[in-house]
């Protein structure tokens, strides 16, 4: 850790285009180059794999919206982890805050940056996810099979590259927007050339078949062949197969963790959210379209290791797509990292700050930021980057994070009769029609995972309880101290 002389207060050092670009930016990580062959499987056509992306959009665009009122009334340090507090009451909050330190930030900086050295092995193949630079035999079971604890050269890279992110953004918030604006400005250009380069290698033959039957909806099996669905097998397709869209169009609200340090929030925050995750939403559907341009439907579902973006590049140009696209998701990926690192540590400070967190958390460091805050991030990232199970967490999580994104929007209605006459320089679009149509799909979504896909809801309902000791242990070491 370090020991500096404590900063005073936080910096407004964040513009307009640096929050845009820090809400864009946390949102593509590598999921868009992934898991399009998962949502493929699920609905069996191009129509439906398009409208799963539109209504992922949809649904993003209008909680940025309604999150915008929130962040115009409380433009602090915190973001969301403020808004739950404010509309219903700090419990709330802190299993919020624990979720996001536990699992749900912490999950997806690690799953980004082990993505970040499945793709630098294209160019490095030494730092390959088959490298084992330790194994290490752990159990045997009853039928006498050994069990192994690998650690892979993939997972040593990822954790470099948390480690190095986490001390750069130590050192102030400057240089951190600096890398978010940077990278997410190349790799936003990137996808757009992917994408123009795509629409004009379009494959009429591919195109036409992929889009005759649009709206088949039905499971693609790996083989070719098609397995119908009842209406109700049918839902629970569509909500598995969102689970990854939605992951993919996660941590669009991380600006508001970091209002603190944006300059003229009550303007600035509620903008960013809208034309960052507009900017995504139209990226997102439109990669989609040129997967479907020029690769059939069977490619996209049966893409080795669910890499459809590698297939898709390699269609459009040749041999030479493989290290494009490598390059293209390194760049993603070090850029999404890095808003995730820098957003995540400004909640888990504004828990200390309520008590409700490690003490030291709550203290700023020389430069101005919360510098122990994102060196405990760091450690706990890590050690899901070394346990592999970051995957499964977030999967289990996704249920959590829709959940924790209703509501913080039913929280738009609630602070309307709590405080109506509080100071609101953004009203939320389309009030009080849209945020409800929202909190309506969001349940709808977790009422099917509930039903069709329990492994999903369960342990991150279990992750989130085991909040509950934990925030009366801490109410009581305060009243203690």
């Amino acid at each position: 850790m370090e020991n500096t002389v404590p900063g005073t207060a936080m910096k407004r050092e964040i513009s307009l285009l640096d929050a845009t670009l820090l809400v864009a930016g946390s949102m593509i990580g590598s999921g868009i180059f992934i898991v399009s062959a998962d949502i493929t499987r699920n609905v069996g056509s191009a129509g439906w794999l398009i409208l799963i992306w539109l209504i992922t959009g949809f649904m993003t665009l209008t909680a940025a919206l309604s999150y915008g009122e929130l962040s115009g009334m409380y433009p602090k340090a915190g973001g969301q982890y403020v808004y739950l507090k404010e509309a219903y009451n700090p419990l709330v909050a802190f299993l919020y805050g624990w979720s996001l330190f536990l699992v749900i930030q912490t999950g997806t900086i690690a799953a980004v940056g082990v993505a970040f050295s499945k793709f630098m092995a294209y160019l490095v193949p030494q730092v390959s996810e088959d490298n084992f630079i330790l194994s290490m035999q752990t159990s045997t079971d009853a039928a006498g099979n050994a069990t192994f604890f690998h650690v892979s050269a993939a997972q040593l890279v990822s954790i470099l590259l948390i480690v190095c992110l986490t001390y750069f953004n130590t050192k102030g918030i400057k240089g951190g927007k600096i890398v978010q604006t940077t990278f997410t400005l190349t790799k936003i250009m990137s996808l757009f050339g992917l994408i123009a380069f795509g629409l004009i290698m379009l494959k009429p033959d591919i195109w036409q078949a992929n889009w005759s039957d649009m709206w088949d909806l039905h499971k693609l099996n790996v083989d070719g062949s098609f397995t119908g669905y009842t209406t109700a097998a049918a839902m629970g397709a569509i909500a598995a197969a969102m689970v990854g869209s939605i992951f993919s169009s996660d941590a669009w609200n991380n600006v508001t963790f970091v209002a603190g340090e944006v300059s003229n929030p009550k303007r600035n925050i509620g903008l960013s959210l809208f034309l960052g995750t507009l900017i995504v939403t139209i990226i997102y559907v439109l990669i989609n379209v040129v997967y479907t341009a020029v690769l059939p439907l069977h490619e996209i579902a049966t893409a080795e290791k669910d890499r459809v973006a590698v297939a898709a590049s390699h269609a459009i140009f040749g041999n030479i797509g493989t290290v494009v696209i490598a390059l293209m998701i390194m760049i993603s990926t070090f850029g999404c990292n890095n808003g995730l690192i820098l957003s995540g540590a400004r909640v888990y400070y504004t828990m200390a700050k309520d008590g409700l967190f490690f003490k030291k958390t709550a203290s700023l460091n020389q430069y101005s930021v919360p510098g122990f805050a994102l060196w405990v991030q760091c450690i706990v990232a890590c050690i899901l980057c070394l346990s592999g199970k970051y995957g499964d967490l977030l999967d289990m999580i996704c249920f959590v994070v829709v959940i924790f994104y209703v509501l913080t929007i039913a929280g738009v209605y609630i602070l309307r009769k709590k405080r109506p006459d509080a100071e609101r320089p953004y009203k939320a679009f389309g009030y009080p029609v849209l945020p409800a149509i929202y909190i309506l799909m969001g349940l709808a979504f977790c009422i099917l995972l509930i039903i069709y896909k329990p492994n999903f809801t369960w342990p991150g309902l279990f992750i989130v309880l085991i909040g509950l000791p934990v925030y009366y242990l801490w109410r009581l070491g305060n009243k203690r101290s």
